[in-house]
């Protein structure tokens, strides 16, 4: 895609080997953007033809100026944002878009926190930017769920709620940013339903072919309340189209394993949808 004077723009991807990295990949190369990607090297680059990948470390701030020559936007899709926003100033001031999660600046939990702390340091950057608030991904529910149904007796957080969106839905509204004009504000996207944890988790089981006694517990302090209260939903944003359901079929068609780049690096990787005859 071009800008404004017919040049195609270059985009920067930090954490483009990941999954939803490579999800917002594929969405500016479907809109003909120039795509280059940062990563730490550990994870595996291929997959991605026709994307320059730049290896480099934004904790320790390493390979960044290199990987920012002559780039018009950066969307960053990990954490921190701090050696991004440093080297950003002292390179060609490229526009930063951040993804965010829904109730950062509400529930009082350590990612959200620092999520809160990384928006703020973002605006007052002076740089150009902007911000993606979504909820979480249903590859993330998919594989908590996993590691819950593994006891015969399913412990899950009361009165929870989630409102679980698609990583390809948010890769695609992070390059529609990346490509638009400057907005200087956040956005949300949350998935299209608003589901007790209660719910999701019966969808799992049904797919997998598995059997679980569900128990609910509570869960105390401020973080409990603030889930409970639905902090971390923005039902008044749900433009995500494809469902928990839906998803869990695609992924069991077709056998992906999300976040198996993750998994790669330190251990063999499982399946998510597991052997209902070995439940």
């Amino acid at each position: 895609m071009s800008d404004t004077s017919g040049q195609v723009q270059t985009v920067l991807v930090i954490g483009g080997t990941g999954l939803l990295g490579r999800a917002v990949v594929a969405s500016l190369q479907r809109a003909g953007a120039r795509v280059r990607v940062l990563s730490r090297g550990i994870r595996p680059t291929g997959g991605l033809p026709g994307v320059e990948v730049s290896v480099g470390d934004v904790k320790k701030g390493e390979g960044l100026a290199h990987a920012m020559r002559d780039v018009d936007v950066v969307v960053h899709c990990i954490q921190p944002v701090d050696s991004v926003i440093d080297a950003a100033l002292r390179m060609d001031r490229p526009r930063i878009v951040y993804v965010s999660i829904v109730g950062v600046d509400q529930v009082p939990m350590s990612l959200y926190r620092t999520k809160y702390a990384d928006e703020r340091h973002l605006e007052a950057s002076g740089l150009s930017w902007s911000v993606l608030r979504a909820t979480q991904f249903h590859d993330l529910v998919a594989v908590l769920l996993r590691a819950l149904t593994a006891p015969p007796v399913l412990l899950l957080p009361k009165a929870f709620r989630i409102q679980p969106v698609d990583v390809s839905e948010v890769g695609d509204r992070l390059a529609r940013l990346a490509l638009g004009a400057p907005t200087g504000r956040i956005d949300e996207l949350g998935g299209p339903e608003v589901r007790t944890i209660g719910s999701l988790a019966e969808a799992y089981l049904e797919q997998t072919g598995r059997r679980r006694r569900i128990v609910e517990v509570p869960v105390p302090g401020a973080a409990g309340r603030a889930l409970q209260a639905g902090l971390n939903l923005t039902p008044d944003h749900a433009d995500g189209r494809i469902t928990f359901d839906e998803y869990l079929r695609r992924v069991a068609a077709t056998g992906e394993r999300p976040y198996a780049g993750v998994v790669s690096a330190y251990v063999s990787p499982r399946r998510l949808l597991p052997d209902a005859r070995r439940s």
